[in-house]
């Protein structure tokens, strides 16, 4: 091996080392265990898919000590959970998820139960300002990692070359790779999960059907999208109701921006905007009306 390569090879295992300091091994089920980082003192984030079990959680920290972890809550949504452990006080040290770039080099740091650290090497293959994912919530960016993860590497660090943890890895949202779950994201769930054990979520009020536009109805909306969302059901004294919105109306617009999908509307939906007014466009009778929405807390958070 080049003295190049050598010198590569031992500043990855350095970054390992480090990098695993903050990582724990979460054990939620009989065999076999998951990854989580020490976000902050006393407070542990790992993947919510590979969390079997919301009671008799343990963790192996760093030092080889297994303790007890409490749940504080998770979210389906952006496959998030955090645990309490007081033990865990080794908090990571963060960095800008936006500075990484494709092409760059990045490490995914675990642990397991019994061998300590455990490490991936991925290339950052897509960077995109933000996208979508399921449930219409916003990863900003979204960071696209080529690697595939053993089970336990999933909720492990992402590391970038200055030895940052830059987000949380999980192959939720990318099949045959992982996602780096942006530091912000990350840090928005754990403000909402620590003071409410859940995540609040907006709703509307109304059950949408995906319709197709006719040619005559999108010559009236200057369009060239060829859906819609149709409303089939309003809730009484919900936030569409209020607002004027009948069954049979044809949702076509939220903020001016259109909805061909119900992907479309989740997206208006996140707990930053709830109790904000949005403006909603609809046909109804071949004609254009918009209203403005005041945006409700769906009942207990759900899903």
């Amino acid at each position: 091996m080049s003295a190049e390569w050598m010198a590569i090879s031992n500043q990855l295992a350095q970054a390992t080392e480090k990098a695993g300091t903050h990582a724990v091994a979460v054990h939620s089920e009989a065999r076999g265990s998951s990854s989580g980082v020490v976000w902050r003192p006393g407070v542990i984030v790992t993947a919510e898919h590979a969390l079997r079990r919301d009671e008799e959680i343990q963790v192996t920290l760093p030092g080889g000590k297994v303790a007890v972890a409490k749940l504080a809550g998770r979210d389906r949504s952006t496959d998030l959970a955090v645990l309490k452990c007081a033990e865990a006080t080794a908090a990571a040290p963060l960095g800008d998820s936006h500075s990484l770039k494709i092409g760059n080099v990045a490490l995914v740091v675990g642990r397991t139960r019994a061998s300590g650290p455990v490490a991936a090497l991925a290339f950052v293959s897509l960077v995109v300002p933000e996208r979508p994912v399921w449930g219409g919530t916003l990863l900003a960016p979204y960071l696209r990692l080529d690697v595939a993860l053993q089970r336990t590497g999933v909720g492990g660090a992402v590391v970038d070359a200055n030895g940052r943890v830059v987000g949380i890895a999980t192959p939720r949202f990318s099949p045959g790779g992982a996602v780096a779950l942006p530091v912000a994201t990350v840090n928005r769930v754990v403000e909402a999960l620590l003071e409410k054990g859940r995540i609040p979520r907006g709703y509307l009020g109304v059950g949408l059907q995906p319709v197709r536009l006719p040619e005559n109805l999108r010559q009236i909306l200057e369009r060239e999208g060829k859906t819609a969302a149709m409303v089939l059901e309003v809730e009484t004294n919900g936030p569409a109701h209020k607002a004027g919105v009948v069954i049979g109306d044809i949702l076509v617009a939220l903020n001016s921006k259109p909805v061909m999908r119900l992907e479309d509307v989740q997206a208006h939906l996140h707990g930053e905007n709830i109790g904000k007014a949005i403006s909603a466009e609809f046909l109804r009778g071949g004609e254009k009306r918009v209203v403005n929405i005041a945006v409700g807390e769906r009942p207990n958070g759900g899903d």
